[in-house]
């Protein structure tokens, strides 16, 4: 009996112990749950907070038109001049040296389009502009020329920023790129063809646009698509809303002819943001790498497979994943997500949203 007895309480403290396991792993899986959760909402609200405020379409009551937009930003859009120092050739012969070496080198001569950003003299513009150029000179709205540094060119976003040294600079206001609706009215400003300050009208005819890459290199393309007409020496200048934002850097042109001929693209500004807050606090641009590969279904993007040691393997991503969101922005495709994965840098933290086996599971990434 008491053996007995003693083996029912033996099973009734066993039973007791793994209970009070069994309850305290589920405390603490709960916790975790809780402060993932805790953790999502904290950056939820921090997107929320920091969401660009899109200025007024109306002033005074009175609806917003072409002329106001043109009137905000067109001072704030400058004229880019670049110069390539020709090297100097060396005679080629003992007749140069008898009958003198005729041969003047001449320098190279580019020209584009700017947006200033800051009051301080950051000045925004394409890498291709720049690209190879010795000197840089800029003209302000009002005919001023200062001498212009390079601060930085990004060949990836096609993104440079330079700096010209005045203190009271217009800078243009930046909007919200992500926000763009397909059919809203846009500007675009520069100075095609060596004519300041011209402005053209055109509608957002797509987003999230990217070209084929053949020559391999690393790029980070989802260009808004507009029928405002661009043409050469635009690159580098400002696409606004009708509030008079800048929501895009003009870029390139599809045409068979060199010339615009129906379409022309603009790098979004929410990576404009990004690239040149990077060049002025870092010096170089910041990328956050998440360590997949990937293909694009009718499903979505589905995760091909993650990288070892990577941020994505750390999180707890799968062979199989859809990426639906990150930082609650919809991922429709592969360069969606290029683009939000390119407006944070190593050490943030972000929200991912993913579909696995029909459900839907919110992960934080320490990236």
């Amino acid at each position: 009996m008491k053996k007995a007895l003693k083996w029912i309480w033996g099973l009734i403290v066993t039973a007791l112990v793994g209970y009070l396991a069994v309850d305290k792993y589920q405390s603490k899986q709960t916790e975790a749950e809780n402060e993932t959760q805790q953790e999502v909402e904290k950056i939820r609200e921090q997107q929320r907070r920091n969401a660009v405020q899109q200025a007024p379409l109306a002033i005074g009551g009175q609806q917003l038109s072409f002329c106001d937009a043109a009137e905000m930003a067109v001072r704030s859009v400058v004229y880019v001049k670049v110069t390539k120092k020709a090297a100097m050739q060396a005679p080629s012969s003992i007749l140069d040296y008898l009958f003198g070496f005729a041969i003047t080198p001449k320098d190279q001569v580019g020209i584009g389009s700017g947006v200033i950003i800051s009051e301080d003299g950051y000045i925004v513009t394409n890498n291709h502009v720049v690209n190879g150029g010795d000197e840089f000179e800029v003209t302000l709205y009002d005919n001023t020329v200062y001498t212009a540094s390079l601060v930085g060119a990004d060949p990836a976003t096609d993104l440079a920023l330079i700096k010209i040294d005045k203190r009271d600079c217009e800078p243009l206001e930046m909007g919200d790129s992500d926000t763009l609706r397909l059919g809203e009215w846009v500007l675009a400003i520069g100075s095609p063809y060596d004519l300041r300050s011209t402005i053209t009208a055109g509608i957002v005819s797509a987003k999230g646009r990217s070209f084929p890459n053949y020559d391999g290199q690393y790029r980070v393309e989802s260009f808004i698509q507009t029928d405002a007409a661009v043409n050469p020496g635009n690159s580098g200048g400002a696409l606004v809303n009708i509030a008079g934002q800048l929501v895009g850097i003009n870029t390139s042109i599809i045409s068979l002819t060199g010339s615009y001929t129906g379409y022309s693209f603009a790098v979004p500004v929410n990576i404009v943001r990004k690239v040149t807050d990077d060049f002025i606090n870092y010096g170089q641009v910041q990328r956050a790498v998440l360590g997949i590969s990937m293909r694009e279904t009718e499903a979505g993007v589905v995760v091909e497979a993650v990288k070892e040691g990577s941020v994505a393997e750390s999180a707890g991503i799968r062979k199989g994943d859809i990426l639906r969101e990150i930082n609650f922005v919809k991922i429709a495709g592969a360069a969606d997500l290029q683009v939000q994965m390119n407006k944070y840098r190593p050490g943030e933290k972000i929200v991912l949203t993913i579909e696995r086996e029909g459900a839907v599971k919110e992960m934080i990434l320490n990236l």
